[in-house]
């Protein structure tokens, strides 16, 4: 038996979602004649509280169309120095948008409407145009770091002040929902778009989703067709994204647990140095002392376990779906055995 834990992406369908995807209803999606698909984008825009959806293959591209709807060639996107958008999705801001990213410090990932303010450039033309900010919720470099409300609501209004779009990258929002018991509808009326992905703790094979307004989903389907993410019968696929909301929202609370008693084996290890808060399912530690980020993972993978060394002294393991309360218990029993 192998654990995984080096991401929430590795999960595989459950017997219920490959049933789903054998028996649902599919179309053209480019015609706009997909059931499959037009179900799943209204019960996400629904959810959220805004008027139109657009599902994509994957998170890279659904925050890539977002913010390339947002911004003009030459403008500047404000973002955590720790941000996906801006770490790991190949430059696309870049060579996408056309914009550049002015990077903040932040804290875990996450950054302040005071950092914010600082942060948007005056108009001038020697400077370019700031024109929107993004954040990341849950932070995955974070160690799966939740936003403070209040934060949010005081960047959001920052950005009203300056006449500056909001962006969220919720790759793994389901998480924060979870965590912090918030109204997902909150989200739809503070920030202007959303992209949400469903191939990570949801449990997916893929697919990612964007939310907006109509107007703003009118223009992001161009720029989705432009990138090549237009598909045929996506309701195979689109399914899944169902089967996963009417199915997996709630039970990510075992991920978080299942975390959270690693998270208690790995502090009684002298080996464990600092370890980010554990707030949902992603833990980051650093190990210390004659361990490495990699001669850990190799001795985990000798006893059957996967984890990821992410620098020259932090490990990342994230919980998901297919890790079970056997497998958290065996990996709590081989940490316990280490020295």
């Amino acid at each position: 038996m192998t654990i995984d834990y080096r991401s929430d992406t590795f999960t595989r369908p459950t017997p219920g979602m490959l049933e789903a995807m054998y028996n649902a209803e599919t179309g053209d999606d480019v015609f706009g004649e997909d059931p499959s698909v037009n179900r799943l984008e209204a019960m996400m825009a629904d959810f959220f509280g805004k008027a139109a959806a657009l599902y994509c293959p994957s998170g890279t591209m659904s925050n890539q169309v977002g913010i390339k709807v947002h911004t003009l060639p030459g403008d500047e996107v404000i973002c955590s120095q720790l941000a996906h958008v801006y770490i790991y999705e190949g430059g696309g801001i870049a060579f996408n948008a056309g914009a550049q990213v002015r990077p903040i410090t932040g804290e875990r990932g996450m950054i302040t409407a005071a950092e914010v303010a600082a942060a948007i450039n005056p108009d001038d033309v020697h400077k370019a145009r700031t024109s929107l900010v993004c954040l990341e919720n849950t932070a995955n470099r974070g160690g799966g770091c939740c936003y403070d409300w209040d934060e949010v609501l005081r960047i959001k209004a920052v950005c009203q002040e300056h006449n500056l779009k909001l962006h969220l990258d919720g790759a793994r929002l389901f998480n924060a929902l979870i965590a912090t018991k918030q109204d997902p509808k909150a989200y739809g009326n503070v920030f202007d778009s959303i992209s949400v992905c469903l191939n990570k703790g949801m449990g997916c094979p893929m697919g990612s989703v964007l939310i907006g307004s109509e107007s703003f989903i009118r223009e992001a389907t161009r720029v989705r067709k432009k990138l090549g993410g237009g598909l045929r019968q996506a309701g195979y696929m689109a399914a899944t994204g169902i089967y996963a909301m009417e199915n997996h929202l709630q039970r990510l609370e075992e991920d978080h647990l299942h975390a959270k008693q690693i998270a208690h084996a790995l502090l009684e290890k002298s080996f464990t140095g600092h370890m980010l808060p554990v707030e949902t399912n992603i833990l980051i530690f650093e190990v210390t002392g004659d361990w490495t980020p990699v001669s850990f993972a190799e001795y985990l993978l000798r006893e059957g376990i996967k984890v990821m060394p992410i620098s020259t002294n932090q490990v990342r393991m994230v919980t998901h779906l297919d890790i079970t309360p056997e497998m958290v218990e065996r990996t709590c029993q081989v940490i316990a055995a280490m020295n």
